[in-house]
């Protein structure tokens, strides 16, 4: 139930479950944090995620003719995020609306020159291409909702023992 006072265009929920039981904690502590990205044209950017990521779609409410605004929950390998229309009556703006992110998203994966072309063949911008740095392999793209993904992995085990910057800057 919404506290008073509050509207959602979500309420009351139009389910649809897919078949994928995620958890939403994987940690004993019982504790997570889960991003949420608010974009424009949410049901592309669903879609978008599904062909540049390989998401998986968990939960999604909306995100049809009658209700087209989506909340949508999406699973790449055991990692999980939200995708929601922006909402600027709720103080959810994407980065469209304000000219730019105030995050970025990292993506790890083991091969991340592949994951790149993959998310560019999708229809994402490259940043700045794949190369070494800090004892990764990194590089990073904007999708075509605003956001700033990192795709990468470490090349040495992580985090550092000695806690300090690994390779060139």
């Amino acid at each position: 139930m919404l506290p008073a006072g509050l509207a959602c265009p979500f309420w009351p929920p139009l389910y649809l479950v897919k078949d994928v039981q995620m958890p939403l904690t994987d940690n004993p502590g019982g504790v997570s944090i889960v991003p949420e990205l608010s974009v424009r044209r949410g049901r592309a950017a669903v879609e978008f995620y599904k062909a540049a990521f390989g998401a998986i779609e968990v939960y999604r409410v909306g995100g049809t003719d009658d209700n087209p605004d989506v909340v949508a929950q999406l699973s790449v390998g055991s990692a999980s995020f939200w995708v929601s229309d922006e909402s600027p009556p709720h103080a959810n703006f994407s980065p469209e609306s304000v000219g730019g992110g105030t995050v970025r998203m990292l993506l790890i994966v083991d091969d991340p020159d592949s994951a790149l072309e993959r998310a560019k063949a999708a229809g994402a911008s490259e940043v700045y291409p794949v190369g070494e740095e800090h004892g990764w392999r990194l590089g990073r793209i904007e999708d075509p909702f605003g956001h700033h993904w990192e795709i990468g992995k470490p090349l040495i085990p992580w985090p550092p023992a000695d806690r300090r910057p690994h390779g060139s800057h």
